[in-house]
Formats: C-alpha cells, sequence, structure tokens
C-alpha cells in the first residue's frame, strides 16, 4: 500500500511541496524558504499569495475575509488563531484583510465582515458570516469539510 503524499503550499513563500499524509503533524517545513508549514496560526495573505496557498494543494483552507475597521472582526480575531492551532495541519487557516486586498472582497463577493470561506481545491464550498467564537469556528469548520 502507498501512503498518500499531500500537496501542502507554504503560507509564507507559496512554494507547494509534497508531504506524506502521516508527516502533516510532524512540523514539516517548506523545501524552499525552510520555513515551517503550519505554525498554528492563521497566514495573512494578499493577492499573489492567496492565489498560491488558497487555490492551490489538498487542504481545505478557511479563509477569514476582515478589515482593521472592523469591531466584530477584532473581536474575533484570536478565536481564529486559536481555531488555527487546534484545526492545523487538517486545514489551512488563512486571513485577508478586505482593505488591503480589495479585489479578493470582490471576487468572493463579500457583502458583510467577518466572513468565513472556506475553499477545496480552489472551490469555494461554504461561507459563514458573522464573529464566532474558537469553539464554533472549529465546529462549523469541521462540519463543513466533512471531518
Amino acid at each position: 500500500m502507498t501512503e498518500r503524499t499531500l500537496e501542502v503550499p507554504c503560507p509564507h513563500c507559496g512554494t507547494v511541496n509534497r508531504v506524506p499524509e502521516a508527516r502533516l503533524a510532524s512540523s514539516p517545513s517548506c523545501g524552499r524558504c525552510h520555513l515551517w508549514l503550519f505554525e498554528g496560526v492563521a497566514a495573512p495573505l494578499d493577492a499573489a499569495l492567496f492565489e498560491k496557498v488558497a487555490m492551490r494543494g489538498d487542504l481545505p483552507v478557511l479563509v477569514d475575509f476582515w478589515a482593521p475597521w472592523c469591531a466584530p472582526c477584532q473581536a474575533m480575531a484570536p478565536d481564529f488563531q486559536r481555531a488555527a492551532s487546534t484545526l492545523e495541519p487538517r486545514m489551512r487557516l488563512a486571513k485577508v484583510d478586505t482593505e488591503a486586498v480589495p479585489e479578493l472582497g470582490g471576487r468572493f463577493g463579500i457583502r458583510s465582515i467577518p466572513t468565513l470561506v472556506l475553499l477545496k481545491a480552489g472551490r469555494e464550498v461554504a461561507r459563514q458570516s458573522g464573529a464566532m467564537s474558537q469553539a464554533q469556528i472549529v465546529a462549523w469548520a469541521r462540519a463543513q469539510a466533512g471531518g
């Protein structure tokens, strides 16, 4: 039986790394920049890194669309960061500042923030608007991702 290998984009440089599924939890590092692929925090993404990290790879990606002036976004931010330590390495968590990268907010039709969008293989599979606690984020993400 052959071990399944996953393609995991680096949240720092965007390089796609091939990681044996059994090694996901053993702190794999990027073959190019040598930084850890999973750090237990949500990766901030600009437009270029979004294309590499959120739209490619074999892991589901949970994106928090937010803005610095948004009080509910600020209130949810620590819970989203803590959710990353629970959901990684089976799911990548990322943040997109809709003020800094408005084209992504427009592309995904973000009408209110915070909005969480779950992507699988670059396709949106679920969306939830409004602030949530860490437990709610984890439960919602797992339910939407299928486990």
